[in-house]
């Protein structure tokens, strides 16, 4: 019974190092066409473009990767709580 509690824990590990590697990414200049680029946009851009149309960025700061941290471990703890 431990597969489905693995699975889902590992999804969540990937989706929050992939926003992680975003926020690292937006620092340095790199090519917006590089794949690794594209591929990172595609996976997150779906949850972080929600949370930026509800609080835009102030003062050129994002916020969005934070919530979608703190969101994405509410939803973990809720979802394995529910399994478990």
């Amino acid at each position: 019974m431990l597969y489905p509690f693995n699975l889902i824990n590992f999804l969540f590990t990937a989706l929050e190092f992939a926003i992680l590697i975003r926020v690292i990414l937006s620092w340095v200049r790199i090519d917006p066409y590089n794949p690794l680029v594209r591929l990172l946009d595609q996976i997150t851009e779906p949850i972080l473009a929600p949370i930026r149309r509800m609080i835009p960025p102030a003062a050129g700061l994002d916020f969005s990767p934070i919530i979608a941290f703190f969101a994405l471990e509410v939803l973990r703890q809720i979802i394995l709580g529910l399994l478990f």
